[in-house]
């Protein structure tokens, strides 16, 4: 596998026969009827401010909003903070202490995604975010303690919420739909750092149209794995992506814990 971490001795694990996705079609279906009255966000703007990208990334051209952000001034600062749901909780004083976007107390409003993308040429790689079930910090995607489905994601994605219900965890964590907009590409970041853990994170990424051109490579890269799957776990302590395609394309991604006895009946089925 070069130098992939892999589970198991492979690249990633297929679950599309495993699980069932004879329902897929409908699910496929579902989301695209429900996307245009969902309220979805922009996400991954931040990658290299949070130093997760393969170091190749970082000179790609690709203006990332955290490097932005740090590089105003006052008046830019003041202009920026304009856009934020609520302006008045910054003091333009103290604008080198703020930090905006994912994982920060900050969390970007619409308007100022829209206004770094417009006035500073940011990219967002996922401009379709969508929380099934939320998370409040990376830290907490695998605990399921006092989370519950989205409102909206009971009421107009019925299917897709009774699958992700019946998935072979005995707790969910985060439940996200990212989206890919046509000529986009999601730059290869990796989420967890290799041998920070003893154990790979659990998750299972759903692809129902089975187009998203997902890939995993290693640090040399020596290798680019296709993910050629519509349900699959990936290592994420891998660098992955997304390619580049001249269409729209989405995958659910859902974080939790594995039930012990269905993970030991999958590593016997696969010989790991």
């Amino acid at each position: 596998m070069s130098q992939l971490c892999g589970i198991w001795g492979r690249p990633y694990i297929d679950l599309d026969g495993v699980l069932d996705t004879s329902g897929f079609t409908e699910i496929d279906r579902e989301i695209s009827l429900a996307l245009p009255d969902l309220e979805v966000s922009y996400t991954g703007g931040s990658l290299k401010w949070m130093n997760v990208v393969a170091p190749w990334v970082q000179d790609d051209g690709y203006a990332d909003l955290g490097q932005v952000v740090g590089g105003f001034d006052r008046d830019e600062f003041a202009r920026f903070v304009s856009f934020a749901d609520d302006p008045g909780v910054f003091d333009h004083e103290r604008f080198r202490e703020y930090t905006f976007g994912d994982e920060t107390d900050h969390p970007l409003s619409r308007r100022q995604m829209l206004y770094l993308k417009y006035r500073h040429g940011v990219y967002f790689p996922w401009k379709v975010c969508y929380h099934l079930l939320e998370n409040d910090r990376w830290e907490d995607k695998h605990s399921g303690a006092g989370k519950r489905f989205a409102e909206s994601a009971e009421r107009l994605l019925p299917k897709t919420v009774a699958f992700v219900r019946g998935l072979p965890f005995t707790e969910i964590g985060r439940v996200v739909l990212f989206g890919i907009e046509a000529n986009d590409h999601a730059p290869m970041h990796r989420d967890s750092e290799p041998g920070k853990t003893l154990t790979v994170p659990h998750s299972i990424s759903l692809d129902p149209r089975g187009n998203k051109r997902f890939v995993l490579t290693d640090p040399q890269r020596e290798r680019l794995v296709e993910v050629e799957s519509r349900a699959y776990w990936f290592n994420d302590m891998d660098y992955h992506g997304v390619e580049a395609d001249p269409f729209f394309r989405y995958s659910i991604r859902v974080d939790g814990v594995f039930d012990s006895k269905w993970l030991s009946a999958l590593r016997r089925r696969l010989g790991g």
